[in-house]
């Protein structure tokens, strides 16, 4: 048994599918499936039950696959640990964003790691929070910014910045004039929304039920991204809230006929937090590398437009 097996293991119970696992894992489908037969037969054990249809862990290799992602997380922690002592900035490092947060902010952060971690090898992975939580526990990931607090035992959070909701309105709506937005003036059924398992969204829906807790929120349109909620805001199919960085990076919403207002008691440092949100950087307690995570939430504040409001360290 070594760490190569385990991690089969692991990907094999993650994905309940040899193919997925395989591909995973950078192996063939048959050398996988091998290693995997080869621990069941060293353990004494089954570890999968096989079907034409599908594969499951057995309750003991369910018990099992979470021993050895633990260990495969202990193995990757003693890189780390070499590497943090090496240079406790260097090295490679993932980093996971939700949707709502990555168009803005990676443009700005990118140049900023270059400048002052220059030997900081980053790769980025674009998820909902779900899944990067998840990875962040699997060791897939060494950080993630993310807008809830983290639930998971295990985790620790770096508080990045506040950053208030704007309203977005088509040219020719009748809150064109309006400089500023009271949450009573806007109206719920014109509200276009995030699919389900975006943090923006139930952020958003918080606000809504807040201002007007009678008011029905509009169903019959929902997309997987701000950009295409803002096409159709464009385009005059509804209104919708957005994060202040995109409006702030957002240099392209003014010629697509788009108008951004702010809303009552959303500004940075307002006592309103139901019509903003906390961003933080997340990642697990026991890393070795947190130097490198204050150096990273350094990067980002440094990159952070006026219309949110940065938190110390």
């Amino acid at each position: 048994m070594n760490l190569r097996d385990l991690a089969y293991l692991r990907a094999v119970a993650a994905f309940e599918h040899f193919g997925r696992a395989s591909e995973r894992c950078h192996v063939s489908q048959p050398t996988l499936s091998g290693q995997i037969k080869k621990l069941e037969e060293e353990l004494g054990v089954t570890l999968f039950e096989r079907t034409n249809k599908s594969v499951r862990p057995t309750p003991v290799g369910a018990e099992i696959a979470a021993i050895a992602a633990r260990a495969l997380e202990a193995a990757d922690d003693i890189r780390r640990a070499a590497a943090a002592h090496r240079d406790p900035l260097a090295g490679p490092t993932r980093l996971g964003l939700i949707p709502t947060i990555a168009p803005w902010l990676v443009p700005g952060l990118l140049p900023e790691v270059d400048r002052h971690l220059p030997h900081l090898d980053l790769t980025l992975l674009e998820e909902m929070t779900e899944p990067l939580t998840r990875r962040l526990l699997d060791g897939d990931l060494d950080a993630a910014v993310i807008a809830t607090a983290p639930e998971e035992r295990g985790l620790a959070e770096i508080p990045l910045y506040d950053e208030p909701f704007w309203f977005a309105i088509p040219r020719g709506h009748p809150l064109e004039t309006a400089q500023r937005i009271r949450a009573t003036d806007i109206d719920p059924t014109e509200l276009l929304l995030l699919s389900e398992g975006h943090c923006f969204r139930d952020q958003a829906l918080s606000f809504c039920h807040r201002a007007r807790p009678d008011a029905a929120v509009r169903a019959d349109t929902r997309a997987t991204s701000v950009e295409t909620v803002m096409n159709l805001v464009s385009a005059g199919h509804g209104t919708t809230l957005v994060p202040a960085t995109a409006v702030a990076r957002g240099y392209w919403m003014t010629d697509a006929g788009i108008l951004a207002r702010p809303i009552e008691g959303a500004t940075p440092g307002s006592t309103a937090p139901e019509a903003s949100r906390r961003v933080r950087l997340v990642h697990r307690a026991a890393s070795p590398r947190t130097d490198l995570m204050r150096a990273l939430a350094a990067a980002i504040r440094a990159t952070l437009p006026n219309l949110v409001r940065p938190l110390a360290a």
